[in-house]
């Protein structure tokens, strides 16, 4: 009679957090900084549809590494449990302490319940009035979460990466300098940069950019591509040949003019969000109808995936 497979329940943790770590080991690195004005995602990504940075609610950003059909299906779950919260109940109550607690739970679950884990980490940012209220949450595949401070850096090269913002990471940069810092990191330690150290930095066309910008009155939410982001890299005048800077953008629907010191395709953070959609169509980031804050009410479009 054989005897039937056995393992200690301590080998199985073992064997899934090693399995889990070498599937995130493979991924490109994403980096999350504070800045003076909120908070910036950077992540290496060539590919212009599967994200790795997305907007979760108004104020709240999310980034991940890993296998992108699993973190696809943690960022929609978030968005749903955001939009069902804020509708229930107060736009406030939905805050990025509550969703990075959801996730952890979720991702416990399925670690310790199911025969694979999930091959992802995930980071969930939200924008305070100012700096002393950012929040970085980061949570692993086994559902350990926690705060941080100034910056998250997940993926392959974290280690390496965090040791390069470590030295040069300074509190209250502005978004130009923080930028530059995160690139030179990713790019140190990028498989793209054939030579990589201080050979050049990664293009804009290898980059994923947004930003939770406080000074936007309602969603925080913006990503920085075309003239943009070339702009904020020094390369180009950030006059744009066409591209779109801020995505949504329509040649009917224009972003709002950019305030003094803003950079070119981010609009003024004074006035309502204007960049793509018509009003009450439900699409882009252009106001919506509905009762107001605290009454319920449509929640607000999630934006890109």
């Amino acid at each position: 009679m054989t005897m039937p497979y056995y393992a200690s329940a301590e080998q199985v943790m073992r064997d899934r957090s090693e399995y889990a770590r070498k599937g995130i080991s493979r991924g490109r690195s994403v980096a999350v900084l504070t800045y003076a004005d909120g908070v910036l995602f950077i992540a290496e990504n060539p590919s212009a549809t599967l994200h790795k940075v997305s907007e979760l609610y108004d104020r709240i950003g999310f980034a991940a590494v890993g296998r992108y059909s699993e973190f696809e299906s943690l960022r929609v779950a978030g968005v749903r449990l955001a939009d069902v919260r804020g509708y229930s109940y107060n736009r406030r109550d939905v805050t990025g302490r509550v969703i990075a607690n959801a996730y952890a739970q979720t991702l416990g679950t399925v670690f310790t319940e199911q025969m694979k884990p999930f091959e992802v980490e995930l980071c969930v940012a939200e924008v305070g009035n100012d700096p002393a209220n950012d929040q970085l949450y980061r949570l692993t595949f086994d559902g350990s979460i926690v705060d941080e401070s100034d910056f998250v850096v997940m993926g392959g090269q974290a280690d390496a990466v965090t040791g390069h913002l470590r030295e040069h990471f300074t509190p209250g940069m502005g978004l130009a300098e923080a930028l530059m810092v995160g690139v030179q990191a990713l790019s140190a330690v990028s498989p793209a940069m054939a030579n990589g150290g201080d050979a050049g930095l990664l293009p804009a066309t290898q980059l994923e950019v947004a930003v939770l910008d406080r000074r936007r009155p309602k969603r925080a939410f913006r990503r920085v591509v075309g003239s943009a982001l070339r702009a904020l890299l020094g390369d180009g005048d950030g006059t744009g040949d066409g591209d779109a800077p801020v995505e949504g953008a329509t040649a009917a629907h224009t972003p709002s003019a950019p305030a003094p010191g803003t950079p070119a395709g981010l609009g003024d953070p004074g006035a309502p969000d204007t960049a793509g959609g018509t009003d009450g169509s439900g699409e882009g980031s252009g106001p919506q109808p509905g009762p107001g804050d605290g009454e319920g009410g449509n929640p607000s479009d999630t934006g890109a995936s």
